[in-house]
Protein backbone atom coordinates (compact mmCIF):
# COMPACT_ATOMS: atom_id res chain seq x y z
CA UNK A 1 0.00 0.00 0.00
CA UNK A 2 2.91 2.24 0.74
CA UNK A 3 4.13 1.57 -2.34
CA UNK A 4 0.68 2.45 -4.20
CA UNK A 5 0.57 5.52 -2.74
CA UNK A 6 4.23 6.47 -3.47
CA UNK A 7 3.51 5.46 -7.22
CA UNK A 8 0.55 7.81 -7.32
CA UNK A 9 2.08 10.93 -5.88
CA UNK A 10 5.08 10.55 -8.34
CA UNK A 11 2.38 10.13 -11.30
CA UNK A 12 0.88 13.51 -10.02
CA UNK A 13 4.04 15.34 -9.44
CA UNK A 14 5.13 13.82 -12.59
CA UNK A 15 1.46 15.23 -14.52
CA UNK A 16 2.55 18.34 -13.02
CA UNK A 17 5.74 18.83 -14.40
CA UNK A 18 4.69 18.09 -17.54
CA UNK A 19 2.02 20.18 -17.85
CA UNK A 20 4.23 23.29 -16.64
CA UNK A 21 6.27 22.15 -19.69
CA UNK A 22 3.47 23.30 -21.72
CA UNK A 23 2.41 25.92 -20.24
CA UNK A 24 5.65 27.71 -19.13
CA UNK A 25 7.67 26.73 -22.11
CA UNK A 26 6.26 25.58 -24.97
CA UNK A 27 3.33 26.96 -26.03
CA UNK A 28 4.53 30.86 -24.90
CA UNK A 29 7.62 30.34 -27.24
CA UNK A 30 5.11 28.66 -30.04
CA UNK A 31 7.34 25.38 -29.85
CA UNK A 32 5.52 21.89 -31.12
CA UNK A 33 5.67 18.77 -29.12
CA UNK A 34 5.59 15.31 -30.26
CA UNK A 35 2.34 12.75 -29.66
CA UNK A 36 -1.34 13.94 -28.69
CA UNK A 37 0.47 16.91 -26.69
CA UNK A 38 2.08 17.56 -30.21
CA UNK A 39 -1.69 17.88 -31.79
CA UNK A 40 -3.45 19.67 -29.01
CA UNK A 41 -0.80 22.39 -29.12
CA UNK A 42 -1.54 22.37 -32.95
CA UNK A 43 -4.98 22.59 -32.42
CA UNK A 44 -4.58 25.87 -29.44
CA UNK A 45 -2.33 27.46 -32.34
CA UNK A 46 -5.17 27.46 -34.82
CA UNK A 47 -8.32 27.27 -33.06
CA UNK A 48 -7.29 27.78 -29.52
CA UNK A 49 -9.05 24.78 -28.20
CA UNK A 50 -8.42 23.45 -24.69
CA UNK A 51 -5.27 21.95 -24.49
CA UNK A 52 -6.30 20.33 -21.50
CA UNK A 53 -9.65 18.94 -22.93
CA UNK A 54 -8.16 18.09 -26.19
CA UNK A 55 -5.70 15.92 -24.78
CA UNK A 56 -8.12 14.44 -22.38
CA UNK A 57 -10.06 13.27 -25.41
CA UNK A 58 -7.62 12.09 -27.85
CA UNK A 59 -5.86 10.48 -24.63
CA UNK A 60 -8.57 8.71 -23.42
CA UNK A 61 -9.47 7.37 -27.13
CA UNK A 62 -6.14 6.05 -27.59
CA UNK A 63 -6.26 4.18 -23.99
CA UNK A 64 -9.47 2.60 -25.26
CA UNK A 65 -7.95 1.44 -28.44
CA UNK A 66 -4.36 0.24 -26.77
CA UNK A 67 -5.36 -0.85 -23.00
CA UNK A 68 -5.29 -4.29 -24.04
CA UNK A 69 -1.56 -4.25 -24.58
CA UNK A 70 -0.81 -2.93 -21.13
CA UNK A 71 -1.20 -4.67 -17.70
CA UNK A 72 -3.71 -3.84 -15.39
CA UNK A 73 -1.37 -1.49 -12.92
CA UNK A 74 -0.34 0.61 -15.88
CA UNK A 75 -3.65 1.04 -17.25
CA UNK A 76 -4.60 2.36 -14.26
CA UNK A 77 -1.49 4.60 -13.60
CA UNK A 78 -2.01 5.56 -17.09
CA UNK A 79 -5.61 7.06 -16.75
CA UNK A 80 -4.74 8.59 -13.15
CA UNK A 81 -1.69 10.28 -15.23
CA UNK A 82 -3.95 11.20 -18.36
CA UNK A 83 -6.43 12.68 -15.78
CA UNK A 84 -4.07 15.04 -13.85
CA UNK A 85 -2.29 16.09 -16.99
CA UNK A 86 -5.08 16.86 -18.61
CA UNK A 87 -6.28 18.76 -15.04
CA UNK A 88 -3.14 20.53 -14.71
CA UNK A 89 -3.14 21.97 -18.38
CA UNK A 90 -6.07 23.70 -17.26
CA UNK A 91 -5.50 24.84 -14.16
CA UNK A 92 -1.95 26.76 -15.06
CA UNK A 93 -3.19 27.86 -18.42
CA UNK A 94 -2.32 31.36 -17.04
CA UNK A 95 1.21 30.92 -15.16
CA UNK A 96 4.08 32.00 -16.82
CA UNK A 97 7.61 33.14 -16.89
CA UNK A 98 9.62 36.41 -17.97
CA UNK A 99 11.57 35.18 -20.41
CA UNK A 100 12.53 35.72 -24.02
CA UNK A 101 15.51 33.32 -24.57
CA UNK A 102 14.39 30.92 -27.07
CA UNK A 103 16.95 28.84 -26.57
CA UNK A 104 16.70 28.94 -22.45
CA UNK A 105 13.04 28.19 -22.68
CA UNK A 106 13.74 25.27 -24.95
CA UNK A 107 16.54 23.97 -22.74
CA UNK A 108 14.14 24.17 -20.01
CA UNK A 109 11.08 22.71 -21.56
CA UNK A 110 12.78 19.44 -22.37
CA UNK A 111 14.27 19.36 -18.84
CA UNK A 112 10.57 20.21 -17.37
CA UNK A 113 9.39 17.39 -20.06
CA UNK A 114 11.71 14.59 -19.62
CA UNK A 115 11.64 14.20 -15.36
CA UNK A 116 7.77 14.86 -16.33
CA UNK A 117 7.47 11.91 -18.44
CA UNK A 118 10.56 9.94 -16.69
CA UNK A 119 8.49 9.95 -13.25
CA UNK A 120 5.13 8.75 -14.80
CA UNK A 121 7.30 5.92 -17.14
CA UNK A 122 9.26 4.84 -14.40
CA UNK A 123 6.68 4.10 -11.48
CA UNK A 124 5.06 2.03 -14.43
CA UNK A 125 2.20 4.30 -16.05
CA UNK A 126 2.47 6.29 -19.46
CA UNK A 127 0.94 9.24 -20.78
CA UNK A 128 -1.51 7.65 -23.44
CA UNK A 129 -1.17 8.54 -26.55
CA UNK A 130 2.71 7.62 -28.24
CA UNK A 131 3.95 6.49 -24.91
CA UNK A 132 1.53 3.53 -25.43
CA UNK A 133 2.84 3.21 -28.79
CA UNK A 134 6.72 3.42 -27.11
CA UNK A 135 5.91 0.81 -24.49
CA UNK A 136 4.71 -1.49 -27.13
CA UNK A 137 7.91 -1.15 -29.11
CA UNK A 138 9.25 -1.99 -25.82
CA UNK A 139 7.37 -4.71 -24.67
CA UNK A 140 7.24 -6.73 -28.54
CA UNK A 141 10.65 -5.05 -30.02
CA UNK A 142 12.58 -4.41 -27.24
CA UNK A 143 13.11 -0.69 -28.26
CA UNK A 144 14.49 1.32 -25.88
CA UNK A 145 11.34 3.88 -24.35
CA UNK A 146 13.17 6.81 -24.67
CA UNK A 147 13.69 6.75 -28.25
CA UNK A 148 10.80 5.03 -29.11
CA UNK A 149 8.71 8.33 -27.89
CA UNK A 150 11.62 10.34 -29.51
CA UNK A 151 10.94 8.52 -32.57
CA UNK A 152 6.86 8.87 -32.69
CA UNK A 153 7.06 11.97 -31.32
CA UNK A 154 9.15 13.59 -34.17
CA UNK A 155 6.51 12.47 -37.06
CA UNK A 156 4.07 14.92 -35.20
CA UNK A 157 6.94 17.17 -34.75
CA UNK A 158 7.70 17.65 -38.34
CA UNK A 159 3.88 17.44 -39.05
CA UNK A 160 3.77 20.75 -37.25
CA UNK A 161 6.43 22.39 -39.26
CA UNK A 162 3.87 24.37 -41.64
CA UNK A 163 2.30 25.66 -38.42
CA UNK A 164 5.35 27.00 -36.31
CA UNK A 165 7.81 28.16 -38.98
CA UNK A 166 11.69 26.49 -39.03
CA UNK A 167 12.79 28.02 -36.42
CA UNK A 168 10.48 26.75 -34.21
CA UNK A 169 10.75 23.47 -35.32
CA UNK A 170 14.75 22.92 -34.76
CA UNK A 171 14.18 24.60 -31.34
CA UNK A 172 11.39 22.12 -30.73
CA UNK A 173 13.48 19.16 -32.10
CA UNK A 174 16.48 20.13 -29.77
CA UNK A 175 14.07 20.33 -27.11
CA UNK A 176 12.71 16.71 -27.69
CA UNK A 177 16.47 15.51 -27.64
CA UNK A 178 17.01 17.28 -24.17
CA UNK A 179 13.64 15.66 -22.94
CA UNK A 180 14.80 12.17 -24.13
CA UNK A 181 17.83 12.22 -22.06
CA UNK A 182 16.70 13.51 -19.15
CA UNK A 183 14.11 10.47 -19.38
CA UNK A 184 16.28 8.39 -19.73
CA UNK A 185 18.19 10.06 -16.51
CA UNK A 186 14.66 9.68 -14.67
CA UNK A 187 13.86 6.05 -15.79
CA UNK A 188 17.18 3.88 -15.67
CA UNK A 189 18.51 6.11 -12.50
CA UNK A 190 21.66 7.68 -11.24
CA UNK A 191 23.84 4.39 -10.43
CA UNK A 192 24.24 2.24 -14.02
CA UNK A 193 25.57 -1.38 -13.92
CA UNK A 194 28.17 -2.65 -16.01
CA UNK A 195 28.53 -6.49 -16.74
CA UNK A 196 32.00 -7.64 -16.63
CA UNK A 197 33.19 -10.89 -18.37
CA UNK A 198 36.86 -12.47 -17.29
CA UNK A 199 39.02 -15.08 -18.75
CA UNK A 200 42.03 -15.96 -16.35
CA UNK A 201 43.94 -19.00 -15.63
CA UNK A 202 43.18 -18.32 -11.80
CA UNK A 203 39.69 -17.53 -12.20
CA UNK A 204 39.05 -19.29 -9.07
CA UNK A 205 41.38 -17.16 -7.05
CA UNK A 206 39.59 -14.02 -8.79
CA UNK A 207 35.99 -15.36 -7.68
CA UNK A 208 36.91 -16.10 -4.34
CA UNK A 209 38.27 -12.63 -3.86
CA UNK A 210 35.02 -11.15 -5.48
CA UNK A 211 33.31 -12.80 -2.85
CA UNK A 212 34.98 -11.87 0.16
CA UNK A 213 35.82 -8.34 -0.61
CA UNK A 214 33.42 -6.98 -2.76
CA UNK A 215 30.75 -9.18 -1.70
CA UNK A 216 29.41 -9.99 -5.26
CA UNK A 217 28.00 -13.07 -6.53
CA UNK A 218 29.98 -14.71 -9.56
CA UNK A 219 28.86 -16.84 -12.20
CA UNK A 220 31.54 -19.66 -14.36
CA UNK A 221 30.44 -19.69 -17.53
CA UNK A 222 31.92 -22.99 -18.78
CA UNK A 223 33.37 -22.17 -22.52
CA UNK A 224 36.15 -23.20 -25.37
CA UNK A 225 39.35 -21.05 -27.14
CA UNK A 226 38.76 -21.85 -30.55
CA UNK A 227 42.43 -21.04 -31.59
CA UNK A 228 43.76 -23.88 -28.66
CA UNK A 229 40.70 -25.49 -28.23
CA UNK A 230 41.47 -25.68 -25.02
CA UNK A 231 38.62 -25.31 -22.16
CA UNK A 232 37.85 -22.55 -20.31
CA UNK A 233 36.12 -20.80 -17.33
CA UNK A 234 34.77 -17.40 -17.79
CA UNK A 235 33.62 -15.28 -14.84
CA UNK A 236 30.26 -13.24 -15.27
CA UNK A 237 29.94 -10.32 -12.58
CA UNK A 238 27.37 -7.65 -12.25
CA UNK A 239 28.63 -4.53 -10.17
CA UNK A 240 28.04 -1.27 -9.83
CA UNK A 241 30.42 1.56 -11.99
CA UNK A 242 31.83 3.17 -8.88
CA UNK A 243 32.90 -0.51 -8.29
CA UNK A 244 34.95 -0.99 -11.38
CA UNK A 245 38.40 0.07 -10.52
CA UNK A 246 37.94 -2.25 -7.65
CA UNK A 247 37.03 -5.34 -9.72
CA UNK A 248 40.43 -4.03 -11.69
CA UNK A 249 42.82 -3.83 -9.19
CA UNK A 250 41.64 -7.63 -7.77
CA UNK A 251 42.44 -9.06 -11.23
CA UNK A 252 45.24 -7.28 -11.76
CA UNK A 253 46.93 -8.47 -8.75
CA UNK A 254 45.78 -12.20 -9.11
CA UNK A 255 46.59 -12.49 -12.96
CA UNK A 256 47.67 -9.17 -15.27
CA UNK A 257 47.23 -11.28 -18.23
CA UNK A 258 43.79 -11.57 -17.74
CA UNK A 259 41.14 -10.54 -20.62
CA UNK A 260 38.53 -8.21 -19.27
CA UNK A 261 35.47 -6.90 -21.19
CA UNK A 262 33.36 -4.21 -19.48
CA UNK A 263 29.64 -3.38 -21.04
CA UNK A 264 27.27 -1.02 -19.97
CA UNK A 265 23.68 -2.96 -18.55
CA UNK A 266 20.86 -0.78 -18.84
CA UNK A 267 18.06 -3.07 -16.37
CA UNK A 268 19.66 -5.43 -13.81
CA UNK A 269 17.23 -7.34 -11.95
CA UNK A 270 17.48 -9.97 -9.12
CA UNK A 271 18.81 -10.52 -5.75
CA UNK A 272 21.02 -7.67 -4.69
CA UNK A 273 19.60 -5.17 -7.22
CA UNK A 274 16.16 -4.59 -8.34
CA UNK A 275 12.99 -7.53 -7.32
CA UNK A 276 11.53 -8.16 -10.49
CA UNK A 277 8.46 -8.02 -9.71
CA UNK A 278 9.12 -3.81 -10.15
Amino acid sequence: MKKRILDILLLIVGALMFALAVNLFIIPNEFGEGGVTGITIISYYLYEWSPGLVSLILNSLLLIVGYKFLDKTTTVYTIIAVLFNSLFLHLTKSWHIESDELMINAIFGGVFTGIGIGMIIRVGGTTAGSTILARIMNKYLDWNISYALLFFDLIVVFASYFIIGAQSLMLTIAMLYIATKTMDFIIEGVNPKKAVTIVSKNQNQIAEQVNAIMDRGVTVIYGRGYYTNEPKELLYIVISKQEVSMLKKIVRAVDKEAFITIHDVRDVFGEGFVDLTK
